[in-house]
């Protein structure tokens, strides 16, 4: 596979993540962002035996890496190619009931980083950076197509980008004079939009919008809502849920969402019996986000950013 050649994979926190998930002889776990199997193929190789994986992914090139990387385990592995909101439905498919543990490794990969033809960088050509085929529209056309407030509501939100509403008028101004096609279109216009001052520190000043629009396009936070829902109730009793993310707004809701499954009961406080009938499902073994080590940081600058959090299913009856 000529493609798997460029596809580099280079698993963050791998000690961590095996720690944590704990895999044991018999398992079943799911990788609902398998990338190029990088944490995949660790995990295989920790449990000797019949360790099952099931691992999605909704990049083509991905899954192409991730076959040709974990070839070696047979039919130990399954590989699928969908979005990780849908793991439900995944696990539906193959007739799995219930798994021993799900990790998400959330964010972009180096390899869709680094190739100018899938559009994600501000250093790059193209402006498309959609991660797989499912997404409807490329950035250029969000670009293109999105009102001045919806594209500063985008910027705010996803890229808690301070200067959005400039940025958001200088794109809308400038694509009535020119269309916005390629990667160093709205570079130029996000340096002319953002202050000389603010542009002299901190990073790159189009990093945060770019940021924005990858999460519209994919409809990350969305997609990580509903993966996270459906990872907690596919958990076996004593399952793990480990997850990676790369940036506040990701990290944001997985702490959320762990420590509303492990509180249970959402009543206001002062009724007398309860009366939403939530039971905890979760116990999270993560206080504070695990960060890399500075080993680790100096050999990966990419691990840098990233956050681990993970907690235990510990409610066995499942609700309907």
């Amino acid at each position: 596979m000529l493609l798997t050649a460029s596809f580099r994979h280079v698993p963050v926190l791998s000690k961590e993540v095996l720690a944590f998930l704990a895999p044991r002889r018999g398992g079943v776990y799911l990788d609902g962002t398998v990338g190029g199997g990088g944490h995949a193929g660790l995990l295989l190789e920790s449990v000797e035996g019949d360790a099952r994986l099931v691992g999605i992914d909704r990049d083509p090139e991905a899954l192409n890496a991730a076959a040709a990387r974990l070839e070696r385990f047979g039919d130990r592995v399954t590989l699928v190619r969908d979005n990780f909101r849908r793991l439900g439905e995944v696990l539906d498919g193959l007739g799995i009931e219930a798994v021993d543990g799900v990790l998400l490794d959330l964010g972009v990969s180096s390899q869709q980083l680094d190739s100018p033809d899938r559009g994600f960088s501000y250093r790059g050509e193209k402006l498309d950076m959609r991660m797989g085929p499912d997404a409807e529209k490329t950035a250029a056309e969000l670009l293109a197509e999105l009102s001045e407030a919806e594209l500063e509501r985008i910027l705010r939100e996803y890229g808690e980008e301070r200067w959005a509403g400039r940025i958001a008028r200088f794109i809308v101004e400038r694509r009535v004079r020119k269309p916005i096609v390629d990667a160093q279109d709205p570079v130029d216009v996000i340096k002319a939009a953002v202050p000389a001052a603010a542009r002299r520190s901190g990073p790159h000043p189009a990093r945060r919008t770019f940021q924005a629009l990858r999460i519209a396009v994919n409809r990350e936070l969305e997609s990580l809502e509903a993966a996270l829902a459906s990872a907690v109730d596919r958990l076996k009793a004593g399952g793990r849920l480990v997850v990676i993310s790369f940036h506040s707004l990701e990290d944001r809701i997985v702490k959320n969402v762990m420590r509303r499954e492990e509180r249970g009961c959402t009543c206001p406080p002062g009724l007398p019996v309860c009366a939403c009938n939530k039971v905890s499902r979760l116990k999270v073994l993560t206080r504070k986000p695990v960060v890399a080590s500075s080993e680790e940081r100096a050999q990966n600058p990419r691990s840098r950013s990233a956050k681990l959090r993970a907690a235990e299913r510990v409610f066995v009856e499942r609700e309907s």
